[in-house]
């Protein structure tokens, strides 16, 4: 009885030990494990960002994750049209995209105001406070739980127009044709221009070829990489807007297989290369800002404070429209407002 008493003691403790086994070889091999993601955005190879943002975060991931994290990048529309990107993320195709906050605006109404409202601050140090303090990027945030994928900004910045004919008034709007997006297509087309949308990979040949007299992309840096002064001589340094135009989405399920080290890694560098590229960002607009002058003949206009003053007129009309789209559109409206007001505005 007492042999087997032992031998079923031994049993046990071998169960034990075998289980300690598996179970430590499990922790290894998930620490061993390479998860390979596949990753689009909607810049082309030219822009400037692709090599500045896509490319640094997906290294960074890469190397902070002792290779872990394996993500292999394309730029658009190497997988799928630009416009198409939400949907492939929320669906899991892609586990991680960045896009344009202007093209989800239907899916998530506050994209209306992520992608900028026209004619919204004047400095980026405003955009920064009303989405880090004022709490308009946890409303964001909030708006894409419901179609289960992570949000961040890529960076905050002004979008600025490049053209082939000189804008100097509000009335110099009126004819133009003008590659836009999202609410800031909508804006211009209400002040007389004819705005449309194109993708990235498309502007160069429109601009060249006449179909349209100008766009943006960014600011100057954007343009710049873009080709567009080859065509586009003239640069309206008055602000349309200040917005995280371009922004990382995750797949939430698809972030929830990954070791819980490895999540908090794709969040934190995430975010560290928000406040990073934005001071970046802002660096080199100075610095391409000369050279276009300089060494490719761009003359750069602002509008006057009574044309700038039209235009804010007439971006309340777009504003208000906004608002009505959805509760947290007028929330968020109301919020920009009176954060406005607090600046004398």
């Amino acid at each position: 009885m007492k042999a087997k008493s032992r031998i079923f003691g031994l049993l046990i403790i071998g169960l034990a030990c075998f289980s300690m086994i598996c179970f430590n070889a499990g922790q290894a091999d998930a620490a061993d494990q390479v998860f390979k993601w596949k990753m689009q955005t909607h810049w082309p190879a030219s822009s400037s960002s692709f090599e500045d943002s896509a490319k640094v975060v997906v290294e960074k991931l890469k190397k902070r994750t002792n290779g872990r994290l394996d993500i292999e990048l394309y730029p658009s529309p190497a997988l799928v049209p630009p416009t198409e990107l939400f949907d492939a993320c929320k669906r899991g195709m892609l586990p991680i995209i960045v896009t344009s906050s202007a093209y989800p605006r239907d899916q998530v109404p506050l994209m209306d105001i992520a992608s900028g409202l026209p004619m919204n601050f004047k400095n980026v140090w405003e955009i920064i406070y009303f989405n880090k303090w004022l709490g308009f990027d946890d409303m964001v945030q909030a708006s894409f739980n419901q179609h289960g994928l992570y949000y961040s900004p890529d960076k905050v910045y002004p979008t600025e127009l490049s053209c082939k004919k000189p804008i100097k008034s509000f009335d110099d709007f009126k004819g133009l044709k003008l590659r836009s997006s999202g609410i800031l297509q909508v804006f211009l087309s209400s002040i007389g221009a004819a705005a449309s949308m194109l993708p990235g990979s498309e502007i160069y040949t429109a601009l060249s070829s006449g179909v349209i007299d100008g766009a943006h992309w960014g600011a100057v840096q954007g343009s710049d990489s873009m080709k567009f002064y080859e065509v586009s001589k003239y640069h309206l340094r008055t602000p349309l807007n200040f917005a995280q135009t371009d922004i990382w989405l995750v797949n939430i399920k698809a972030m929830e297989k990954l070791p819980k080290d490895i999540q908090d890694i794709l969040k934190a560098t995430l975010e560290e290369h928000f406040w990073l590229r934005t001071n970046q960002y802002q660096y080199q607009e100075e610095i391409t800002l000369a050279k276009i002058q300089k060494e490719k003949g761009v003359t750069v206009t602002t509008l006057p404070d009574a044309d700038y003053n039209k235009m804010k007129a007439a971006a309340m009309v777009t504003w208000d429209e906004a608002a009505k789209r959805s509760p947290e559109n007028a929330k968020a409206v109301q919020m920009l407002k009176d954060f406005l007001i607090t600046l004398g505005r």
